[in-house]
């Protein structure tokens, strides 16, 4: 049985979904006001850990993650991105050579685009060999925020990105 709930953060409102295996979904939704109510004690923890991050009090995440349904290549794309450190990046051909094939930059790319669970798997992390912000769904104004609140020295507006 899936549980879910809403959380508000300082980026906007994320649909949160679950199950006893782990987290299965956190996406960005355009919801407006972002619905309030009852947190599933199942959701609990994934709330909690997501408010720290979002204060800058959590730069690890310790969570069970439920990619049910997922491909083979997707959970390794995405336990790749569990690797990269919090405030750092990786380039998707450094991703792709990882995996054994650095001609899948592509195949890495549309795994990111897939990515069900946000900000916990740091696909925002991901960003293409010259150092560029290339590719996220919510937008890369949205990727450049959140590289910015792990590393502002780096990814702040003014910063060495320029």
């Amino acid at each position: 049985m899936l549980s879910t709930t809403h959380y508000l953060s300082p980026f906007g409102c994320f649909y949160i979904e679950g199950s006893a295996k782990g987290i299965r979904r956190v996406n960005l939704v355009d919801t407006k006001p972002c619905p309030a109510g009852p947190i599933p004690p199942v959701l609990k923890n994934c709330v909690v850990q997501l408010d720290e991050y979002f204060k800058g009090q959590r730069q690890a995440f310790d969570l069970k993650l439920d990619w049910e349904g997922a491909t083979d290549f997707h959970k390794a794309v995405w336990s790749a991105l569990l690797e990269i450190p919090y405030g750092r990046t990786a380039s998707y051909l450094s991703i792709a050579e990882k995996l054994g094939d650095p001609k899948a930059i592509r195949a890495v790319g549309q795994a990111n685009r897939r990515n069900p669970i946000a900000i916990i798997v740091p696909c925002h992390r991901v960003i293409a060999k010259s150092g560029d912000l290339q590719g996220y769904f919510y937008g890369l104004d949205m990727k450049r925020r959140l590289l910015e609140l792990e590393n502002p020295l780096s990814f702040a507006r003014q910063g060495s990105l320029f």
